[in-house]
């Protein structure tokens, strides 16, 4: 079984750590993210690396170091450089517009569907059938980005709804007569 919540995390240049009773805060280029560590786990910070060991001797232990690696890890990159969703919006008609912080959605429903992005969260359209979310914290973009779609699946027949840009819809045939 490999054991890579073992291996340590390098602290990229340009990125502050501090690490104040079991609460990790990463500082960098794009704003600060802070991480309560489990007490499960100990925490070992040498120059730039940062290293996670299980202070039990069990399986649970073991599985919550490596979450609290994994969580470290994508803080570092969130503070460093962020991170980003496509969606793609697929229908006759379905478009996509953006006011201030309100994202505006026509996906063939009688009524448009207004869904207000959280603080942390930015939106770009580079066209009105794309739509690009940043943000520095990996889980908020992913439940953002699973909100809107959760409006209008793509459908397997025709394709049509709100897909992430790398998903890839099976498609199946239609009744026959």
């Amino acid at each position: 079984m490999a054991r890579t919540s073992l291996k340590p995390v390098e602290i990229p240049e340009g990125i502050s750590l501090e690490n104040k009773d079991n609460n990790l805060v990463f500082t960098g280029k794009l704003g600060e993210m802070s991480l309560q560590v489990h007490k499960d786990v100990d925490i070992k910070q040498e120059e730039n690396l940062i290293s996670f060991a299980p202070n039990k001797n069990t399986k649970e232990s073991l599985a919550i170091t490596g979450t609290m690696r994994a969580l470290a890890s994508n803080m570092i990159q969130g503070v460093e450089v962020g991170f980003e969703k496509k969606l793609e919006i697929n229908g006759v008609g379905y478009r996509a517009t953006l006011e201030g912080n309100t994202l505006n959605l026509s996906l063939g429903f009688s009524h448009p569907i207004k869904h207000d992005l959280p603080e942390g969260v930015s939106a770009d359209l580079p066209s009105n059938t794309e739509i690009i979310l940043r943000s520095m914290d990996k889980q908020l973009v992913g439940q953002v980005a699973a909100e809107i779609r959760e409006y209008r699946p793509p459908e397997p027949y025709k394709g049509k709804g709100v897909k992430y840009s790398d998903e890839r819809i099976i498609r199946k045939e239609s009744k026959k007569a």
